[in-house]
């Protein structure tokens, strides 16, 4: 059924919605105005000489530390393939450096560790490595942090690699997987033991479910305060000639 309304009841309603609005919005008040002028960023414009003039000496002691040699390689450490030289590398050092806080902070153990490919943002060529290629492959701030799993609850970490068949790099887990069933699930060379508790090394990121691993929600996690980028400056310094693993850890089988 259509309601017609005379003119007036429709001005008073619209005069009522206009006053309604003004009530309930935020008040502003102009006091002055200016204008600017865009300036459009191409790469034929001209250098400003007085602002480089003021970056130089910073710009200077900068690449000087960003060219510090911090080790060497005579591979190239990439991130192709299922068991990438760089992720299998980063993976371990994830690992050791879990490790050596556990042992530190009175945590029992750590059985493994896990890191996402797409963290790892660049590549390393073989030769010097400088402190300027730690920074290009891990841009990020992330942070190292351990979760405690149940051994009931850790088997939703092989299910993810069976589901999605990714790259992510591991240490200490060996994962086979053929036509979407897993067919060897290990930990530090064993089998799941669901009677005991797990120690997962990894970053914050996954840790809260980054790159859809919401297994992690089932742990319990603990933080270190340690940036990985960090630790793996420090690995690289502690090791004058890296050499990347080789073992198989990822098997996928259409």
């Amino acid at each position: 059924m259509k309601i017609k309304l005379s003119t007036a009841k429709t001005q008073i309603i619209l005069i009522c919605a206009v006053l309604l609005q003004i009530s309930c919005s935020p008040r502003h008040i102009v006091t002055g105005e200016r204008v600017y002028k865009n300036i459009s960023i191409h790469p034929g414009m001209e250098e400003d000489t007085e602002i480089n003039s003021i970056i130089a000496p910073y710009k200077k002691e900068m690449d000087c530390r960003m060219d510090e040699k911090i080790s060497h390689t005579s591979m190239d450490l990439d991130k192709n393939g299922d068991n990438s030289t760089l992720g299998n590398l980063l993976a371990d050092y994830t690992y050791a450096a879990a490790r050596e806080w556990a042992k530190k902070n009175n945590i029992p153990s750590v059985d493994a560790a896990v890191i996402n490919i797409g963290s790892i943002r660049s590549t390393i060529g073989r030769g010097d490595i400088l402190l300027r290629h730690i920074y290009e492959v891990m841009p990020f701030e992330n942070q190292l942090v351990i979760v405690k799993f149940k051994g009931k609850d850790i088997q939703g970490l092989f299910d993810y690699y069976a589901k999605t068949k990714k790259n992510n790099p591991i240490s200490h887990l060996v994962i086979s997987v053929e036509k979407g069933k897993i067919t060897k699930a290990l930990i530090d060379g064993k089998p799941i033991d669901e009677s005991r508790d797990y120690y997962i090394a990894t970053n914050d990121y996954l840790a809260l479910g980054g790159d859809n691993m919401w297994f992690f929600g089932k742990g319990e996690i603990i933080d270190t305060n340690e940036k990985l980028r960090d630790i793996f400056i420090r690995e690289f310094k502690k090791h004058p000639e890296v050499v990347p693993p080789t073992a198989i850890r990822l098997t996928f089988i259409k």
